[in-house]
């Protein structure tokens, strides 16, 4: 059987490197999409190839018309046709109130976390589509729901339209036998806390989720996995919540 191709954006760390490693367990080969650190991405994709995937790093800023049809022209000619997409690609500011954000970050936020999951999916739908059959996991947040007041107001609302666009899009393509779902995980310990300016705020919250711990990437993942997953044949426009209860 063919192996399925799956493009992962933000796949040189965290939740997205964690991902491209479970989905190459899985039988997948996969793209690594990264915006920065080559080095960190080529370490991904050798891990890949370490479980018997192929794999291809792509630089690629989501925000960019042109680098996401790039992505997308890589994959293909390198892997074969695109079967799969995990929009994981995001980034937050630094935390602080709305009031104290500047406008540069708003248009980063909004840019990368909405207009780039728009653009990925709909380049990934175009060539869907004709094929009759693709998967598309969106990586959400729990924020979307709870708002995240003092930390990251609009990071939060850009992933609570991230779930509007999965259940819309899920409507749209399932016609055409294309599944779209989300997985909206909680806190989780990455790098990415240090990134916003705080280290150690993923397990200072420790307290505030039922389970007590923050999330470690390969449990989300885990969940992404499952969602590009046959077993999962019957499931579209469904966000599923990884957040240790919160």
């Amino acid at each position: 059987m063919t192996r399925p191709v799956t493009v992962v954006t933000g796949g040189s760390r965290g939740i997205g490197a964690a991902t491209c490693l479970r989905l190459a367990a899985d039988g997948h080969d996969v793209v690594v999409g990264y915006v920065r650190d080559r080095d960190a991405a080529e370490r991904v994709a050798d891990g890949v190839r370490g479980v018997g995937g192929r794999a291809v790093t792509v630089q690629v800023d989501t925000a960019v018309e042109g680098d996401v049809e790039r992505l997308f022209d890589v994959a293909e000619l390198e892997l074969g046709p695109v079967t799969g997409l995990v929009n994981n690609a995001a980034v937050t500011g630094p935390l602080g109130r709305l009031a104290d954000t500047g406008t540069d970050t708003l248009r980063r936020v909004v840019d990368v976390n909405l207009l780039g999951t728009l653009l990925c999916s709909r380049r990934a739908a175009q060539l869907m589509t004709p094929r009759g059959s693709g998967v598309i996991v969106n990586v959400s947040s729990g924020a979307a729901t709870l708002g995240s007041p003092g930390e990251y107001v609009h990071y939060a609302a850009t992933k609570a339209a991230v779930d509007a666009l999965t259940l819309g899009l899920a409507k749209e393509l399932g016609p055409d036998g294309i599944r779209v779902n989300a997985v909206a995980p909680g806190a989780v310990d990455t790098e990415m806390h240090a990134t916003m300016g705080d280290p150690d705020r993923a397990w200072r919250m420790a307290e505030s989720i039922p389970l007590r711990r923050p999330a470690r990437a390969e449990e989300i993942a885990a969940a992404i996995a499952w969602l590009m997953s046959p077993d999962a044949s019957y499931a579209t426009g469904a966000v599923l919540r990884v957040a240790g209860g919160r």
